[in-house]
């Protein structure tokens, strides 16, 4: 039992051992970059739909003055 304690891998290959780290700091990577990357997608889609409003105010800003000149 002792002889188990002091090697927990024993079974197990050096290599998986390091495949075994990588993945896990690569999931905890993903997990950062994902909650930084979301608020920023938020901001990035209230930005292009408030542009959307102005282009779209513009337009018929535009447009409703072309029906005024075209009346006269």
């Amino acid at each position: 039992m002792a002889e188990q304690m002091k090697s927990p891998n024993q079974g197990q290959q050096v290599g998986d051992v390091v495949k075994g780290d990588f993945a896990t700091i690569l999931v905890g990577l993903g997990t950062m970059l994902d909650g930084a990357l979301t608020p920023l997608s938020k901001v990035v889609a209230s930005a292009l739909d408030s542009m959307t409003v102005v282009a779209r105010q513009i337009l018929d800003g535009i447009s409703s003055s072309l029906g005024e000149n075209n009346g006269k």
